[in-house]
């Protein structure tokens, strides 16, 4: 929760730099590899365009390049900068893309959902609150294991736009051919495609979302103020001291990024 926070707390690229690192270093020191990280290639995407963008139309005062087109080119001639500000906010920005995205994995991937539960209703908060919260981490690995089913069933129909294996150039002729007859072959065919993978997985979570509600009822969930917890957690020394590191690790980063100009 602490370093959540200080996610959205940092705004300057060393301190935000810092953060992901560390994030980086929890991740490997918790037995998760970085190639386990999804969404990889999507997010690199997105890191360059807000770099790119930023460096384009952010602000600032300290430019790589003015002006981006000479003044003797037609139309545009004059206009447009580069600016080192704008580099260095869209790092900024996505250093702490990062370090979201390293963050997660490190609660979901060693903690088990009953055990988070316990921690947030040990930590005060209600326990009715506690459970909405465990139950959407719950809800990952089946919404991931239900788009691979859906997926496949897609694949076996002749929908071509969620196969992600590669092809090399003596078979572009022939698989090109083969789109022309099958879905998905083209940009447009891919945005007709998704919803064929949208729409069941969203009925898909309402009608877990009908059981689940049913189920609670029937056991009377959220009747008593206060319930009890098979396996309540007990701190040990090592707990407070990984607490300590933590406090003292983000309040010396706060100070770096206050002190930064």
């Amino acid at each position: 929760m602490l370093f959540t926070v200080m996610v959205f707390v940092v705004d300057k690229f060393p301190a935000s730099l810092s953060l992901a690192l560390s994030f980086l270093v929890l991740r490997l020191t918790a037995g998760i590899p970085p190639r386990g990280i999804r969404f990889a290639k999507p997010l690199a995407m997105l890191a360059a365009f807000i770099i790119i963008m930023q460096i384009l139309l952010g602000p600032g005062e300290n430019y790589i390049v003015k002006p981006l087109f000479p003044p003797w080119f037609p139309l545009v001639g004059g206009m447009g900068s580069l600016k080192w500000d704008g580099l260095f906010l869209g790092l900024t920005i996505c250093c702490r893309l990062a370090a979201l995205t390293l963050l997660l994995p490190m609660l979901t991937l060693t903690t088990a959902p009953r055990e988070i539960a316990a921690g947030l209703s040990f930590l005060g908060f209600n326990y009715r609150t506690a459970f909405i919260i465990t139950t959407a981490f719950n809800l990952i690995p089946l919404f991931q294991e239900e788009g691979r089913l859906i997926m496949d069933a897609q694949k076996l129909r002749g929908v071509r736009s969620f196969d992600r294996r590669s092809f090399d150039r003596r078979s572009f002729e022939r698989r090109s051919k083969e789109r022309s007859s099958l879905k998905g072959g083209s940009f447009m065919g891919k945005l007709k495609a998704y919803p064929s993978l949208v729409v069941p997985l969203m009925l898909g979570a309402m009608r877990r979302a009908r059981s689940a509600s049913i189920a609670m009822d029937a056991r009377a969930f959220g009747v008593y103020k206060t319930r009890t917890w098979l396996d309540r957690p007990v701190m040990n020394r090592l707990d407070y001291l990984s607490i300590t590191v933590c406090v003292i690790f983000s309040v010396g980063l706060v100070l770096l990024n206050f002190f930064l100009d």
